[in-house]
């Protein structure tokens, strides 16, 4: 015991709070999609709200949201920034200490999120809902997070900073500012709060936050775990290490100023909106830019996922990447926005991003990281991964798929008139005819979380200390290298 727990510790890097945070990462991963697919049966079947007040769809949908968001995508984002800025700057990070205070501080905020939400305790604001306490903590965190993390930069023994870590930076800063803008608000007690802004300024910082969660937190984080994991599973340089840069930069210059498209048709001013809808378009070059540079990356190397299941994976991700970052431009134009918007077609487009692109990128990377953290030659089971893969698959395509058709049906039911200028449809005939949609959706979701139920035994089976090492400790020389 005492021999491999010596071996797990390397000579030059602090990976134990990476394997805490991968680790973590699974578990809220199986958590935050577990209570997903309880949501989604209560919208097909209402009485699995059992009545109780904290069994509430209206009470479970945040902690779902940020179940996966910030706790297991949060989770992946600290696991592969920590890992891949210390590989890519061939240093250890700057300070053990802070890096163990991020992770046990993390933890502390989503158990927090995980009891306060269910009570009820809410600033009921979309993707940032905890309230002022929380919220203070989170920014305690972020702040040494970004110390950690750009301390180690600064501290590199290589005069080049690879994009990945460019990226992470991005995302870390950004997410610093919109939340402690977003955030700002009045205590009136130790568990409400109100916002400092009021109606459509409220509204206006709400949405420069939430689609910036998405631009930066959910994109420009998981684009930096993209560009090392990928080149480093196919074993191929990235295809073009200038257009990265490219992507980087159009990306963080066009994606802070996408947040209006949510407000079309509502009291924000029309120039905003269109000021919204013209820079969401942009940013289609941007990211189309990098998937595809990620997927060119495979060039010489396509024969590899043929059997090898973790590049599916990614591979995969990035065309979920693609598909969601085209489909998000076309829903920002007002006319197609006046179909698409409040209906389950949102939904979807979610999580084709969500569960195509950031989940997959992030099982992925994980597939890849877990043996060598734990000294091991390669994960238990490649067989699992594969099925696992399947499951991803199958099971987002359901998802996506069920909420398209309930969406566009939604919007042209809500949209149809008679002659006489009256409804054609009341809107509990288009909540009526959603039910199918929502069943499959069930099954969708369920498919992908029993998927999460074999990672977490392969990562078990993985990482049993009963098990003796497959592959030695790379040492400090070898291993100094990105």
């Amino acid at each position: 015991m005492t021999e491999l727990n010596a071996a797990l510790e390397h000579p030059v890097y602090n990976y134990k709070v990476v394997r805490q945070f991968a680790i973590m990462t699974v578990v809220w991963g199986v958590v935050g999609m577990l209570v997903g697919v309880l949501i989604a049966a209560q919208l097909a079947w209402p009485a699995l709200n059992f009545d109780l007040p904290w069994t509430t769809f209206s009470r479970l949908r945040p902690l779902h949201t940020n179940a996966v968001i910030f706790a297991f995508g949060g989770s992946a984002l600290f696991a592969t920034s920590y890992y891949v800025v210390q590989r890519t700057c061939q240093t250890r990070l700057i300070s053990d200490r802070l890096a163990t205070i991020t992770f046990w501080g993390w933890q502390l905020v989503i158990v927090a999120a995980a009891v306060t939400l269910p009570l009820g305790f809410t600033s009921s604001k979309e993707y940032a809902e905890l309230e002022w306490p929380i919220d203070i903590l989170i920014a305690i965190v972020w702040v040494l997070y970004a110390v950690v993390f750009f301390g180690t930069i600064a501290r590199r023994k290589t005069s080049h900073i690879y994009v990945a870590n460019w990226f992470f930076g991005a995302f870390i800063v950004t997410v610093a500012v919109l939340h402690i803008i977003n955030s700002a608000a009045l205590p009136v007690s130790l568990t409400k709060s109100y916002s400092v802004y009021s109606g459509t300024v409220d509204a206006m910082v709400q949405w420069w936050y939430g689609h910036n969660a998405v631009g930066f937190f959910l994109t420009a984080g998981f684009l930096g775990m993209m560009y090392y994991f990928v080149p480093k599973q196919a074993e191929r340089p990235v295809y073009s290490y200038r257009l990265s840069i490219v992507h980087f930069w159009a990306l963080v210059a066009v994606y802070i100023w996408a947040g209006p498209h949510h407000l079309h048709y509502t009291a924000l001013p029309d120039w905003a909106q269109s000021l919204g809808m013209v820079m969401s378009l942009i940013l289609l070059a941007p990211s189309w830019g990098g998937m595809i540079n990620g997927i060119m990356t495979l060039s010489g190397a396509w024969h590899k996922l043929r059997d090898d299941p973790i590049l599916r994976f990614m591979v995969v991700s990035l065309s979920f990447y693609g598909m969601s970052t085209f489909e998000g431009p076309m829903m920002s134009i007002k006319t197609v926005n006046s179909l698409s918007h409040y209906t389950d077609w949102t939904i979807g487009h979610v999580h084709s991003g969500a569960l195509g692109w950031v989940a997959m990128i992030s099982i992925g990377s994980l597939y890849h990281l877990i043996p060598p953290l734990f000294n091991r030659e390669r994960m238990y089971s490649t067989n699992l991964i594969n099925v696992h893969f399947w499951m991803s698959t199958i099971g987002t395509v359901l998802y996506i798929a069920s909420m398209w058709v309930n969406g566009i049906m939604q919007g042209l039911m809500w949209r149809a008139y008679n002659q006489d200028g009256t409804l054609t449809y009341a809107f509990v005939e288009s909540v009526a005819a959603s039910y199918p949609g929502y069943v499959v959706r069930v099954i969708g979701g369920a498919i992908f979380f029993a998927g999460m139920l074999i990672m977490a035994y392969n990562v078990y089976m993985t990482t049993r200390k009963d098990v003796p090492a497959q592959a030695p400790v790379p040492s400090a020389s070898a291993a100094s290298g990105a």
